[in-house]
């Protein structure tokens, strides 16, 4: 596959703040990604630089090979919907997605017809007297009927209640099916988008803390539980991300794949051992990375 995204040594800087701290990775064409992290982590700003609604400090951004600022050529391929996306005060549901129409070239007008049926969205209502789920029904049929080549979704899908989730999932893969393209979803449901998920881009504290294929993360981690003594036995000498102990039970998430001879091993200890959750997975490295991070000291003259 080719990059239809390239970011090199990307920093953002806010007076005293790091949103992102010299990051590089790409985006292929035609993948679904996952750009996962906590709040402040970086997300909503890379997505702006991409999509040059933001400026960054230093580094580069390549958008089917070119800068995107300013550049109507590669802004009229991509489609950026958030959860805070902002509209004029007179404009309806209907004003939104004709707008939409005449700025994205691939747009598919039954497509978002249908969307708006199955998710009931009210189009003659003003925009402003709509509710939170259905200013996000808005956003995800933009940014479904729009097709645009890249496609980045940050969060405007919190407001659907878990049935209308699940219709834009279902969607998205249906439609992605049939008309492939590069899409970004940015979420902290993310066990619950991860079905969905070709690829993962982590971020934490502005930095890059994990870029790996979803079928690599799926048994990257184990959770090794049972008698205290028998699990530290095990995991001597192994990379332990997190553990857990309830009176002389101790559960611990080890990374790196296990063997036959590791799984004799667990049963010849009596240990029990299950896979960790991609959300789980994402929890425990960023909090390993807080851990490990270096604190700052005050100086005291």
């Amino acid at each position: 596959m080719s990059s239809v995204i390239e970011v090199q040594n990307l920093t953002k800087r806010y007076r005293e703040t790091t949103a992102l701290d010299d990051v590089s990775f790409s985006i292929e064409q035609d993948a679904i990604y996952g750009l996962l992290g906590r709040n402040g982590a970086g997300k909503t700003t890379a997505m702006s630089i991409l999509t040059a609604q933001n400026f960054a400090t230093s580094g580069q951004v390549r958008v089917f090979g070119q800068a995107p600022f300013e550049n109507p050529a590669v802004l009229s391929r991509m489609c950026f919907v958030r959860e805070s996306q902002k509209y004029p005060d007179d404009a309806t549901g209907r004003h939104a997605l004709r707008m939409a129409r005449l700025f994205f070239p691939r747009w598919d007008e039954d497509l978002a017809q249908d969307l708006v049926e199955e998710f009931e969205l009210p189009v003659k209502r003003r925009i402003k007297k709509l509710s939170r789920g259905q200013l996000s029904a808005v956003g995800v049929i933009i940014g479904l009927a729009s097709r645009a080549e890249v496609t980045f979704f940050d969060e405007p899908y919190l407001g659907l209640d878990a049935v209308a989730r699940q219709l834009f999932y279902d969607r998205l893969l249906q439609d992605y099916a049939a008309h492939p393209r590069t899409v970004v979803l940015s979420s902290h449901l993310i066990d619950e988008v991860a079905p969905l998920l070709e690829r993962v881009l982590v971020i934490d504290q502005g930095r890059i803390l994990l870029d790996e294929d979803t079928d690599a993360l799926r048994g990257r981690a184990s959770a090794v539980v049972g008698s205290s003594a028998a699990v530290e036995d095990f995991v001597a000498g192994r990379e332990v991300i997190h553990t857990e102990r309830l009176g002389r039970v101790t559960s611990a998430t080890v990374l790196g794949g296990l063997s036959e001879q590791d799984r004799q091993r667990l049963r010849e200890a009596d240990l029990d051992v299950a896979p960790v959750s991609l959300q789980q997975l994402v929890v425990r490295l960023a909090r390993r990375a807080e851990d490990s991070a270096p604190k700052h000291q005050e100086l005291v003259p």
